[in-house]
Protein backbone atom coordinates (compact mmCIF):
# COMPACT_ATOMS: atom_id res chain seq x y z
CA UNK A 1 0.00 0.00 0.00
CA UNK A 2 3.02 2.14 0.55
CA UNK A 3 3.67 1.98 -3.20
CA UNK A 4 0.26 2.76 -4.04
CA UNK A 5 0.28 5.95 -1.81
CA UNK A 6 3.54 6.99 -3.37
CA UNK A 7 2.21 7.00 -7.02
CA UNK A 8 -0.88 8.36 -6.18
CA UNK A 9 1.15 11.14 -4.63
CA UNK A 10 3.16 11.63 -7.42
CA UNK A 11 0.23 11.90 -9.53
CA UNK A 12 -1.48 14.56 -7.40
CA UNK A 13 1.78 16.79 -6.99
CA UNK A 14 1.98 16.33 -10.71
CA UNK A 15 -1.11 16.28 -12.42
CA UNK A 16 -1.01 19.03 -14.40
CA UNK A 17 2.11 17.48 -16.44
CA UNK A 18 0.27 14.14 -16.67
CA UNK A 19 -3.01 15.73 -17.60
CA UNK A 20 -1.00 17.94 -20.23
CA UNK A 21 0.72 14.58 -21.86
CA UNK A 22 -2.21 12.79 -21.67
CA UNK A 23 -4.32 15.50 -23.40
CA UNK A 24 -1.85 15.94 -26.15
CA UNK A 25 -1.18 12.41 -26.67
CA UNK A 26 -4.89 11.80 -27.51
CA UNK A 27 -5.28 15.00 -29.28
CA UNK A 28 -2.09 13.36 -31.85
CA UNK A 29 -3.75 9.93 -32.11
CA UNK A 30 -7.46 11.51 -32.29
CA UNK A 31 -5.85 13.77 -35.37
CA UNK A 32 -3.88 10.62 -36.63
CA UNK A 33 -6.89 8.25 -36.33
CA UNK A 34 -10.36 10.52 -36.40
CA UNK A 35 -11.97 7.66 -38.81
CA UNK A 36 -11.66 4.89 -36.07
CA UNK A 37 -13.24 7.31 -33.36
CA UNK A 38 -16.07 8.23 -35.43
CA UNK A 39 -16.71 5.14 -36.49
CA UNK A 40 -16.28 3.59 -33.07
CA UNK A 41 -17.72 6.37 -31.21
CA UNK A 42 -20.61 4.27 -29.46
CA UNK A 43 -17.97 1.77 -28.25
CA UNK A 44 -15.54 4.45 -27.22
CA UNK A 45 -18.86 6.47 -25.25
CA UNK A 46 -19.56 2.90 -23.50
CA UNK A 47 -15.98 3.13 -22.28
CA UNK A 48 -16.28 6.29 -21.30
CA UNK A 49 -18.48 5.62 -19.20
CA UNK A 50 -17.47 2.62 -17.33
CA UNK A 51 -14.37 4.71 -16.36
CA UNK A 52 -16.39 7.62 -15.36
CA UNK A 53 -17.78 5.62 -12.96
CA UNK A 54 -14.65 3.60 -11.94
CA UNK A 55 -13.47 7.37 -11.15
CA UNK A 56 -16.62 8.71 -9.16
CA UNK A 57 -17.09 5.90 -7.06
CA UNK A 58 -13.79 5.98 -4.87
CA UNK A 59 -14.77 9.50 -4.53
CA UNK A 60 -18.25 8.30 -2.96
CA UNK A 61 -16.43 5.68 -0.54
CA UNK A 62 -14.78 8.76 1.13
CA UNK A 63 -17.80 10.96 1.21
CA UNK A 64 -18.39 11.10 4.67
CA UNK A 65 -22.54 11.74 4.67
CA UNK A 66 -22.92 11.37 8.57
CA UNK A 67 -20.87 14.46 8.91
CA UNK A 68 -24.27 16.36 7.62
CA UNK A 69 -25.90 16.92 11.05
CA UNK A 70 -23.14 19.04 11.78
CA UNK A 71 -24.37 22.14 9.84
CA UNK A 72 -27.28 22.53 12.43
CA UNK A 73 -24.59 23.83 15.21
CA UNK A 74 -22.68 26.19 12.68
CA UNK A 75 -24.74 26.50 9.57
CA UNK A 76 -23.05 30.08 8.32
CA UNK A 77 -20.40 28.27 6.47
CA UNK A 78 -22.14 25.77 4.38
CA UNK A 79 -24.89 28.13 3.39
CA UNK A 80 -22.05 30.62 2.21
CA UNK A 81 -21.09 27.80 -0.61
CA UNK A 82 -24.52 27.11 -1.38
CA UNK A 83 -24.35 31.02 -2.60
CA UNK A 84 -21.01 30.73 -4.02
CA UNK A 85 -22.12 27.46 -6.08
CA UNK A 86 -25.70 28.08 -6.92
CA UNK A 87 -25.70 32.06 -7.56
CA UNK A 88 -22.63 33.23 -7.95
CA UNK A 89 -20.28 31.29 -9.87
CA UNK A 90 -23.31 30.30 -12.31
CA UNK A 91 -23.57 34.07 -12.54
CA UNK A 92 -19.82 34.75 -13.56
CA UNK A 93 -20.45 31.65 -16.13
CA UNK A 94 -22.93 32.68 -17.35
CA UNK A 95 -21.91 36.48 -18.55
CA UNK A 96 -18.41 34.97 -19.87
CA UNK A 97 -19.83 32.20 -21.95
CA UNK A 98 -22.46 35.24 -23.31
CA UNK A 99 -19.69 37.49 -23.88
CA UNK A 100 -16.57 35.15 -24.97
CA UNK A 101 -17.60 31.75 -26.16
CA UNK A 102 -20.08 31.95 -29.55
CA UNK A 103 -20.50 27.94 -29.77
CA UNK A 104 -23.81 26.83 -28.54
CA UNK A 105 -22.59 23.70 -27.46
CA UNK A 106 -19.32 24.69 -25.91
CA UNK A 107 -21.11 27.41 -23.69
CA UNK A 108 -23.29 24.63 -22.95
CA UNK A 109 -19.90 22.84 -21.54
CA UNK A 110 -18.81 25.79 -19.85
CA UNK A 111 -21.78 26.39 -17.97
CA UNK A 112 -22.71 22.97 -17.34
CA UNK A 113 -18.83 22.49 -15.31
CA UNK A 114 -19.65 25.36 -13.54
CA UNK A 115 -22.72 24.01 -12.06
CA UNK A 116 -20.66 20.67 -10.44
CA UNK A 117 -18.70 22.46 -7.45
CA UNK A 118 -16.24 20.63 -5.18
CA UNK A 119 -13.24 19.83 -6.80
CA UNK A 120 -12.24 16.07 -5.65
CA UNK A 121 -9.10 17.47 -3.85
CA UNK A 122 -10.86 20.26 -2.31
CA UNK A 123 -11.22 18.67 1.21
CA UNK A 124 -7.14 17.51 0.80
CA UNK A 125 -6.12 21.33 0.22
CA UNK A 126 -8.23 22.26 3.41
CA UNK A 127 -6.10 20.05 4.81
CA UNK A 128 -2.90 21.51 3.84
CA UNK A 129 -4.15 24.89 4.04
CA UNK A 130 -4.95 24.09 8.21
CA UNK A 131 -8.39 25.09 7.65
CA UNK A 132 -11.59 23.11 9.03
CA UNK A 133 -12.11 19.52 7.59
CA UNK A 134 -15.35 18.94 9.44
CA UNK A 135 -16.59 22.03 7.50
CA UNK A 136 -15.23 21.30 4.13
CA UNK A 137 -16.65 17.77 4.33
CA UNK A 138 -20.34 18.66 5.48
CA UNK A 139 -19.97 21.46 2.75
CA UNK A 140 -19.73 18.93 0.03
CA UNK A 141 -21.72 16.31 1.15
CA UNK A 142 -24.71 18.86 1.20
CA UNK A 143 -23.56 20.63 -2.06
CA UNK A 144 -23.14 17.40 -4.13
CA UNK A 145 -26.39 15.93 -2.69
CA UNK A 146 -27.79 19.49 -4.24
CA UNK A 147 -26.22 18.58 -8.11
CA UNK A 148 -29.37 16.55 -9.22
CA UNK A 149 -31.53 18.71 -8.47
CA UNK A 150 -30.54 21.87 -9.14
CA UNK A 151 -28.38 21.27 -12.13
CA UNK A 152 -31.17 20.18 -14.42
CA UNK A 153 -33.35 23.19 -13.67
CA UNK A 154 -30.34 25.63 -14.17
CA UNK A 155 -29.47 24.31 -17.66
CA UNK A 156 -33.43 24.51 -18.67
CA UNK A 157 -32.82 27.85 -17.36
CA UNK A 158 -29.45 28.99 -19.02
CA UNK A 159 -30.06 27.03 -22.79
CA UNK A 160 -33.83 28.03 -23.46
CA UNK A 161 -32.80 31.11 -25.59
CA UNK A 162 -30.60 28.56 -27.89
CA UNK A 163 -31.17 26.18 -30.21
CA UNK A 164 -29.44 23.40 -28.42
CA UNK A 165 -32.16 21.00 -27.03
CA UNK A 166 -31.66 19.59 -23.84
CA UNK A 167 -32.22 16.05 -23.63
CA UNK A 168 -33.69 16.28 -19.92
CA UNK A 169 -34.22 12.33 -19.81
CA UNK A 170 -30.77 11.65 -20.70
CA UNK A 171 -29.75 14.29 -18.29
CA UNK A 172 -31.66 12.33 -15.62
CA UNK A 173 -29.94 8.84 -16.72
CA UNK A 174 -26.48 10.31 -16.44
CA UNK A 175 -26.68 12.04 -12.71
CA UNK A 176 -28.44 9.00 -11.98
CA UNK A 177 -25.14 6.23 -13.03
CA UNK A 178 -22.23 9.22 -12.33
CA UNK A 179 -23.98 10.86 -9.10
CA UNK A 180 -26.69 9.25 -7.54
CA UNK A 181 -25.68 5.15 -7.99
CA UNK A 182 -21.93 5.62 -6.91
CA UNK A 183 -22.92 7.42 -3.86
CA UNK A 184 -25.70 5.06 -2.92
CA UNK A 185 -22.67 2.18 -3.37
CA UNK A 186 -20.07 4.05 -2.07
CA UNK A 187 -21.77 4.47 0.98
CA UNK A 188 -22.84 0.82 1.34
CA UNK A 189 -18.63 0.24 0.90
CA UNK A 190 -18.20 2.65 3.33
CA UNK A 191 -20.33 1.45 5.86
CA UNK A 192 -19.23 -2.21 5.51
CA UNK A 193 -15.59 -1.66 5.90
CA UNK A 194 -16.32 0.54 9.21
CA UNK A 195 -18.64 -2.06 10.46
CA UNK A 196 -16.60 -5.21 9.62
CA UNK A 197 -12.80 -3.62 9.88
CA UNK A 198 -12.96 -0.34 11.62
CA UNK A 199 -12.27 3.58 10.23
CA UNK A 200 -8.42 2.55 10.23
CA UNK A 201 -9.61 -0.03 7.30
CA UNK A 202 -10.93 2.60 5.50
CA UNK A 203 -7.92 4.87 5.90
CA UNK A 204 -5.32 2.44 4.60
CA UNK A 205 -7.43 2.20 1.20
CA UNK A 206 -7.80 5.84 0.87
CA UNK A 207 -4.24 5.53 -1.59
CA UNK A 208 -5.88 3.19 -3.72
CA UNK A 209 -9.19 4.69 -3.99
CA UNK A 210 -7.27 8.36 -4.72
CA UNK A 211 -5.42 6.35 -7.40
CA UNK A 212 -8.01 4.44 -9.08
CA UNK A 213 -9.68 7.99 -9.50
CA UNK A 214 -6.68 9.82 -10.72
CA UNK A 215 -6.02 7.09 -13.64
CA UNK A 216 -9.71 7.17 -14.67
CA UNK A 217 -9.60 11.02 -14.42
CA UNK A 218 -6.24 11.28 -16.76
CA UNK A 219 -7.98 8.12 -18.93
CA UNK A 220 -10.96 10.07 -19.81
CA UNK A 221 -9.18 13.31 -20.75
CA UNK A 222 -7.21 11.33 -22.91
CA UNK A 223 -10.30 9.37 -24.79
CA UNK A 224 -11.75 12.94 -24.92
CA UNK A 225 -9.24 14.63 -26.60
CA UNK A 226 -8.73 11.33 -29.16
CA UNK A 227 -12.25 11.35 -29.97
CA UNK A 228 -12.57 15.23 -31.00
CA UNK A 229 -8.99 15.78 -31.73
CA UNK A 230 -9.72 16.14 -35.79
CA UNK A 231 -12.30 18.94 -34.82
CA UNK A 232 -9.88 20.27 -31.89
CA UNK A 233 -7.09 20.62 -34.26
CA UNK A 234 -9.23 23.11 -36.90
CA UNK A 235 -10.42 25.07 -33.85
CA UNK A 236 -7.55 25.45 -31.97
CA UNK A 237 -8.40 28.83 -30.71
CA UNK A 238 -11.65 27.26 -28.88
CA UNK A 239 -8.91 25.95 -25.98
CA UNK A 240 -7.07 28.97 -25.76
CA UNK A 241 -10.22 30.73 -25.14
CA UNK A 242 -11.44 28.11 -22.39
CA UNK A 243 -7.96 27.75 -20.84
CA UNK A 244 -8.40 32.08 -20.67
CA UNK A 245 -11.93 31.84 -19.24
CA UNK A 246 -11.23 29.51 -16.53
CA UNK A 247 -7.75 31.49 -15.50
CA UNK A 248 -9.58 34.74 -15.45
CA UNK A 249 -12.52 33.47 -13.59
CA UNK A 250 -10.58 31.82 -10.34
CA UNK A 251 -8.51 34.91 -10.31
CA UNK A 252 -11.98 36.90 -9.89
CA UNK A 253 -13.89 34.12 -7.80
CA UNK A 254 -11.02 33.58 -4.88
CA UNK A 255 -10.21 36.79 -4.04
CA UNK A 256 -14.05 37.75 -4.32
CA UNK A 257 -15.09 34.70 -1.72
CA UNK A 258 -11.82 35.42 0.46
CA UNK A 259 -13.30 39.22 0.64
CA UNK A 260 -17.44 38.21 1.26
CA UNK A 261 -16.14 35.39 4.13
CA UNK A 262 -14.17 38.06 5.99
CA UNK A 263 -17.13 40.47 5.72
CA UNK A 264 -19.34 37.37 7.41
CA UNK A 265 -16.91 37.30 10.07
CA UNK A 266 -16.00 33.45 9.27
CA UNK A 267 -12.78 32.52 10.52
CA UNK A 268 -9.62 31.70 9.19
CA UNK A 269 -10.69 27.74 9.43
CA UNK A 270 -13.95 28.31 8.45
CA UNK A 271 -12.97 29.67 5.20
CA UNK A 272 -10.55 27.30 3.92
CA UNK A 273 -13.38 25.00 5.08
CA UNK A 274 -15.17 26.73 1.86
CA UNK A 275 -13.04 28.44 -0.69
CA UNK A 276 -12.06 25.23 -2.22
CA UNK A 277 -14.88 23.49 -2.69
CA UNK A 278 -16.77 26.69 -3.52
CA UNK A 279 -14.15 27.75 -6.18
CA UNK A 280 -13.41 24.22 -7.55
CA UNK A 281 -14.95 22.26 -9.92
CA UNK A 282 -15.82 18.59 -10.48
CA UNK A 283 -14.58 18.36 -13.51
CA UNK A 284 -14.85 14.26 -13.99
CA UNK A 285 -18.47 14.49 -13.05
CA UNK A 286 -19.31 17.48 -15.04
CA UNK A 287 -16.92 14.89 -18.15
CA UNK A 288 -19.18 11.87 -17.40
CA UNK A 289 -22.90 13.79 -17.56
CA UNK A 290 -21.33 16.07 -20.88
CA UNK A 291 -20.41 12.75 -22.70
CA UNK A 292 -23.33 10.57 -21.94
CA UNK A 293 -26.24 13.34 -22.12
CA UNK A 294 -24.74 15.15 -24.85
CA UNK A 295 -21.21 14.61 -26.98
CA UNK A 296 -17.72 14.52 -26.50
CA UNK A 297 -17.44 18.39 -27.52
CA UNK A 298 -19.51 19.13 -24.11
CA UNK A 299 -16.86 17.57 -23.07
CA UNK A 300 -14.14 19.71 -23.71
CA UNK A 301 -14.66 22.78 -21.33
CA UNK A 302 -14.70 20.08 -18.53
CA UNK A 303 -11.38 18.58 -19.73
CA UNK A 304 -9.49 21.91 -20.09
CA UNK A 305 -10.53 23.79 -16.93
CA UNK A 306 -8.21 21.43 -14.21
CA UNK A 307 -4.92 22.71 -16.12
CA UNK A 308 -5.48 25.78 -14.61
CA UNK A 309 -7.25 25.05 -11.58
CA UNK A 310 -5.07 22.72 -10.25
CA UNK A 311 -2.11 25.59 -10.28
CA UNK A 312 -4.35 28.66 -8.93
CA UNK A 313 -5.00 26.58 -5.75
CA UNK A 314 -1.88 25.74 -4.92
CA UNK A 315 -0.73 29.10 -5.47
CA UNK A 316 -3.52 30.06 -2.77
CA UNK A 317 -2.97 27.30 -0.36
CA UNK A 318 0.88 29.02 -0.26
CA UNK A 319 -0.82 32.05 0.52
CA UNK A 320 -1.69 30.71 4.00
CA UNK A 321 0.30 33.18 6.41
CA UNK A 322 -0.87 36.84 4.21
CA UNK A 323 -4.61 35.21 4.64
CA UNK A 324 -4.29 33.91 8.38
CA UNK A 325 -3.47 38.12 8.73
CA UNK A 326 -6.12 39.06 7.32
CA UNK A 327 -8.72 36.96 9.11
CA UNK A 328 -6.89 37.99 11.83
CA UNK A 329 -5.01 35.54 14.66
CA UNK A 330 -7.32 32.68 16.07
CA UNK A 331 -5.75 32.39 19.29
CA UNK A 332 -6.86 33.75 22.68
CA UNK A 333 -4.52 36.98 23.60
CA UNK A 334 -3.05 35.70 27.15
CA UNK A 335 -3.90 38.63 29.09
CA UNK A 336 -1.31 39.63 31.93
CA UNK A 337 -2.55 40.14 35.58
CA UNK A 338 -0.33 43.09 36.98
CA UNK A 339 -0.27 42.62 40.99
CA UNK A 340 -0.55 45.79 43.09
CA UNK A 341 2.11 47.11 44.70
CA UNK A 342 2.37 46.79 48.78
Amino acid sequence: MKKIAAVSGNLKKYLIFYSLAVLGGGWILGVEFHHLAFSNRSTFSTLITIIVFMMIYPMMVNLDLGEIPRIFKDPKPVLLSLVYNYALSPAIAFLFAFLFIHNAMLSLGFMLVMLIPCGSSSVGYTGLSGGSVETATVAQAINFILIPVLMPLYLTFVMRSSNVPIPMNAIMKSILIVIVLPMILGYLTRFSIIKVKGKVALKKIQPLLALITLLSLLAIVGMIFFMKGDVLLKKWDVLVTLSLLTLAYLILILPLITFLDKKFHLSYKDHMGIVYLSSSKNNGTAIAIATMAFNPLVAIPAAVIPLFQLMILIAYIHLEKPIKRYFGSQKTKKTTVVKPEK
